[in-house]
């Protein structure tokens, strides 16, 4: 006998007549509240896209940045010090000399003060670079200071974060004298090894804005002079042709002539 299959009935589709309905209006202030969060979302959307399509240089620079006061120094090494001056003082009544010119030029300090800041300077306290440039340790600005003003009556103040490239890093200072502002100026310094060297780096470069602010009160301003500095030189220092004990190869060099020539240097 042969026998049928049964066979397979297919679901009927369903068909849902959707309901018309009558639009209700919307208060205006409903109104506005939906643009508004359309106006959100489409700026989320376009902040996203272009966080999504920022390149890994983009990232990289946006995390080599300080977090500064009022301005955001850029950091080419990507190394993040955060060393901004304090604002807290701005609603307490108190100056706040990352800004403030407070006292600049009001008046001449004592004559005592100027006889010390504008004494010469001793033969003896002047040091000279192997490339021929005269200067004042950085410490014997600091003793004049305190005997003119004494410890405690100056000091240097930031005024910007620190900017740190691969190889220099700078400051801008501000130096305090008996409450009021006398110059500012910018330090800088080299260095070497890497992010080990840094803190050095960062103190050599506030001596060297304390150097430069020393120049508007006087302090070793032979230094800068033409004429004295030929006749140290003349009578001082001697130049002289030296060869590196490594690589043999010669250049000339300054020295005082009470010393000799450094290692790996020896006159030729």
């Amino acid at each position: 006998m042969l026998f049928r299959a049964p066979m397979c009935r297919q679901p009927s589709r369903l068909f849902t007549m959707a309901r018309r309905v009558t639009p209700v209006r919307k208060a205006a202030a409903d109104n506005h509240a939906s643009q508004a969060s359309s106006f959100d979302n489409s700026q989320a959307y376009h902040n996203t896209s272009q966080a999504s399509s920022a390149t890994p240089n983009d990232a990289a620079e946006g995390q080599g940045t300080f977090a500064s006061g009022p301005s955001t120094t850029p950091v080419s090494s990507g190394i993040s010090f955060h060393d901004s001056p304090v604002y807290e003082s701005r609603n307490s009544g108190t100056i706040d000399w990352s800004d403030s010119f407070h006292g600049l030029g009001q008046a001449p300090f004592p004559k005592e003060v100027n006889d010390i800041l504008l004494a010469p300077l001793e033969p003896s306290d002047i040091e000279i670079k192997p490339d021929g440039i005269l200067y004042l340790p950085e410490i014997k600005y600091r003793r004049i200071l305190n005997r003119a003003f004494g410890p405690g009556g100056w000091g240097l103040a930031p005024r910007t974060s620190s900017h740190i490239t691969p190889k220099q890093v700078s400051r801008e200072y501000a130096l305090i004298c008996s409450g009021r502002l006398v110059s500012v100026a910018r330090g800088e310094q080299d260095y070497y090894g890497g992010e080990e060297k840094l803190t050095t780096a960062l103190e050599g470069c506030k001596s060297n804005a304390l150097m430069r602010c020393c120049k508007d009160l006087g302090i070793a301003s032979e230094l800068w002079d033409p004429a004295f500095i030929r006749k140290f030189k003349k009578e001082y220092c001697d130049d002289a042709f030296v060869e590196h004990v490594l690589t043999k190869k010669k250049k000339k060099l300054w020295k005082l002539k009470a010393n000799e020539f450094d290692y790996p240097y020896k006159k030729c």
